[in-house]
């Protein structure tokens, strides 16, 4: 009965991909890419980069923050609150000192007001990167370090920073105060 609904020659989508949890990046490879995006003066993709690890948002809520959502009176804050459109939750992170920096150098690069989106799309069809440009851009971060793109995803970085905070602690409850801030 199985053979029936088969198809001959069929592909499955996953054959040859790695499937399941992608890793989070080790402590050496945020380093490298953090130094390989200072050197090559790439202030977007280092504010980007550095905002993604400190908030810990899903893609679609990090493309979408506003400059109003991490700064106050012209100044990067150093904790901010956004909500999750997944589950329509606040959640509260903190923005390190390096990332304040690599922030506020963006937004007067770039004379970003508080309505304008963090990182805006260079196309008039939509108003910020789209998920899958952060996906592209990602790619290129990794691949520029002598990682393979295929094992890591934007995901990746969402967990990065619990996953530190437990290597270093070994207490998955410092991991869930220090990195699972939730209002």
């Amino acid at each position: 009965m199985f053979q029936l609904f088969q198809r001959k020659n069929h592909i499955p989508w996953n054959k040859g991909k790695i499937v399941g949890q992608k890793p989070p990046l080790k402590l050496k490879e945020i380093w490298a890419i953090r130094i390989r995006l200072q050197m090559d003066d790439e202030h977007r993709d280092l504010a980007l980069f550095n905002l993604a690890l400190d908030s810990k948002l899903r893609a679609c809520d990090l493309v979408k923050l506003r400059v109003s959502d991490v700064s106050q009176a012209g100044r990067v804050a150093s904790r901010a609150t956004v909500m999750q459109q997944k589950t329509k939750t606040p959640v509260q992170f903190e923005i390190t000192l390096q990332t304040r920096t690599a922030l506020d150098h963006w937004i007067d690069l770039n004379q970003l007001s508080s309505s304008d989106f963090l990182f805006p799309s260079k196309s008039s069809a939509i108003p910020h990167i789209s998920t899958r440009q952060y996906a592209r851009v990602l790619n290129g971060w990794l691949e520029s370090i002598g990682l393979n793109p295929r094992i890591y995803g934007t995901h990746s970085i969402r967990r990065t920073k619990a996953s530190l905070i437990y290597k270093s602690t070994k207490n998955l409850r410092a991991v869930q105060l220090l990195s699972l801030i939730h209002i």
